[in-house]
């Protein structure tokens, strides 16, 4: 049976996400394959804690996108030297389904390229002993999804920097990422090629049983940029959907060391202490209870610092300072 191919169009994490999702939901016979790109974007797990991810000052200061998926495993860095694949197809047997069955498909095209590649572990695809590709599956119904990714020319410091969350700030009981070596494809193949011939390659091999070129409807597409701003744009699913944990953070800055310990369930602070040796002249009861219940975010802590006189009760410590104590 032919493949029905489809495009997004677009960079956006957020509508490429919502697209796959619309498409594994609504298109419910034939096999499906998409192939897309995110820009500077940190995609993380469906059941992982996001703060305990990402690197939120590394990914800040570079403009890199945090979302999350609707699939499992653990946390991937994607830019524009990497392209997304993604199958759509019927379950059939679920006593014998296997990540094998559409990552071996994607290792045989690599391979007629010149490159040795072969699954490894649970779900990643290597090339001489380095990561080139982590995959994860969705079942909806009689339907599932199969996606992965293809590092073909990614940077390798942003996905170091973006993924360089200091586990021992952390305490939770959510899905761990586990950091592997990984490699670009184009360092392993035979010729030259940039992305887009990479793209074409890998388009032309996936579909040796032949293809069909597909386009969603307008109103498809509608119903796709909504849920993109209703799910996948949200503070709620991409930040908030986390396990309860604890945070803890010290720093030593000119005005005085200054330790912070939060409990954060579902995104919202419950409880939040500093501790230090900066001179306060106040009882910072009043700041501690505007800040439970608050979301765990720079910006809304940031506006109930505001609201109060910091010097009072942290003396010559700041509220940037603060900040960079609880977020950085």
């Amino acid at each position: 049976m032919a493949l029905h191919y489809l495009e997004t169009g677009t960079t956006d994490p957020c509508y490429n996400l919502a697209f796959e999702q619309f498409v594994l939901e609504t298109h419910t016979e034939g096999d499906w394959l998409i192939l897309w790109q995110n820009a500077n974007t940190v995609v993380v797990g469906l059941n992982q804690n996001t703060a305990e991810e990402v690197n939120r000052e590394f990914v800040e200061k570079n403009g890199i996108r945090v979302v999350r998926r609707m699939t499992g495993g653990g946390a991937v860095y994607h830019d524009l030297g990497n392209l997304n694949y993604s199958f759509i197809s019927d379950v059939g047997d679920k006593e014998t389904l296997s990540i094998r069955r559409f990552a071996e498909p994607v290792c045989r095209a690599l391979r007629a390229m010149g490159v040795q590649a072969e699954i490894s572990g649970r779900n990643d695809i290597v090339i001489g002993g380095r990561k080139v590709s982590g995959c994860a599956q969705r079942i909806y119904k009689e339907r599932i999804l199969h996606h992965g990714t293809l590092l073909f020319s990614s940077d390798r410091e942003m996905i170091a920097g973006a993924l360089n969350a200091d586990p021992s700030k952390f305490r939770s009981k959510s899905a761990k990422s586990v950091r592997s070596r990984v490699g670009n494809i184009r360092d392993f193949l035979p010729e030259t090629i940039d992305v887009h011939a990479f793209w074409r390659r890998m388009l032309y091999e996936l579909s040796q049983r032949g293809m069909t070129q597909e386009h969603l409807t307008e109103e498809e597409l509608k119903t796709i940029a909504c849920l993109a701003d209703e799910k996948y744009r949200s503070w709620e699913w991409n930040w908030g959907k986390c396990p309860q944990y604890s945070y803890s953070n010290k720093k030593r800055f000119p005005g005085g060391t200054v330790e912070v310990h939060a409990d954060v369930q579902a995104g919202r602070i419950e409880d939040v202490v500093f501790y230090g040796d900066y001179l306060a002249a106040t009882d910072q009861k009043p700041l501690l209870q505007a800040l439970r219940g608050q979301l765990f975010e720079r910006s809304g802590c940031a506006a109930i610092l505001d609201r109060f006189c910091l010097q009072d009760m942290f003396g010559e410590i700041s509220k940037e300072e603060i900040l960079s104590l609880m977020f950085d």
